[in-house]
């Protein structure tokens, strides 16, 4: 069964940097783009960052945008979050995504066909 799996999370303080990997196993998949999103206790789940394979464009929430850079691999289906300045605001679990048609709209969890079961990052002030 293919899978997304997510790595990388922990328990940081603030000001500190984290990187977040996320790799398919199990199998093959011909994708669009990755993602990642993130959820916080209590709250609805929300976009943090994409990139689409053709053209390498990538997309930011304005919330991280200049701490927050993601990258990754079409061939090899794998993308990483580089996380720096962390606030405690940055507190959730984080999930990796992968679609395999085209997005309209990158920022909509709807359209993200895979997901992983997310890693926990907590930032403490």
């Amino acid at each position: 069964q293919v899978k997304l799996v997510e790595s990388g999370g922990g328990f940081v303080q603030a000001g500190d940097s984290l990187t977040l990997s996320c790799a398919v196993s199990g199998g093959t998949l011909s994708s669009y783009g990755m993602a990642w999103f993130r959820q916080a206790p209590g709250k609805e789940r929300e976009f943090v960052a994409h990139i689409r394979w053709i053209g390498g464009r990538t997309g930011y929430t304005d919330s991280v945008k200049g701490r927050v850079t993601i990258s990754g691999d079409k061939a090899q289906n794998t993308v990483s979050l580089q996380m720096n300045t962390l606030q405690p605001e940055d507190t959730a679990t984080y999930y990796c995504a992968l679609r395999t048609q085209p997005a309209a709209q990158p920022a909509d969890w709807s359209e993200w066909t895979h997901w992983g079961q997310g890693t926990q990052v907590t930032v403490s002030s």
